[in-house]
């Protein structure tokens, strides 16, 4: 038997603010609120609205301080209901900024940040799931 990814857990210094902007971006919904005991504050769980495609973690954000180092871990995302220039249109209304981590601009991606500076990427060609 294989694993499956469950959660995503993002560390932030406004959950609610990342919960607007990542159901906005995924077409996810709020499931949650906890006050966990390791967590000075709480945490919103967001994920797929029921009946949504297959199997997708869902989302955490604690209230903390993010991480200061690059992290090793992004998202990449895979526009699915539009072109990739019009998704890209799309999440900087939503408060996405572009983002210069060293690219040369030939990638098959742009990158992004988060209203808190995480990046990920926006695949600049559509890729259906396997």
């Amino acid at each position: 038997m294989a694993c499956r990814m469950g959660e995503l857990v993002l560390d932030c210094r406004d959950p609610e603010l990342l919960a607007r902007f990542w159901c906005e971006v995924l077409d996810f919904v709020e499931l949650g609120r906890e006050y966990p005991d390791d967590v000075d504050g709480y945490a919103i769980e967001i994920g797929p609205r029921e009946g949504f495609g297959g199997p997708q973690p869902t989302i955490i954000l604690r209230t903390g301080e993010p991480a200061e180092a690059k992290s090793n871990l992004h998202i990449d995302l895979n526009p699915t209901d539009r072109d990739p220039d019009a998704e890209l249109e799309r999440l900087l209304e939503l408060g996405a900024r572009q983002a210069d981590i060293g690219q040369n601009g030939g990638e098959p991606w742009n990158v992004l940040a988060d209203p808190e500076g995480n990046t990920f990427c926006l695949l600049k060609a559509r890729i259906d799931p396997l």
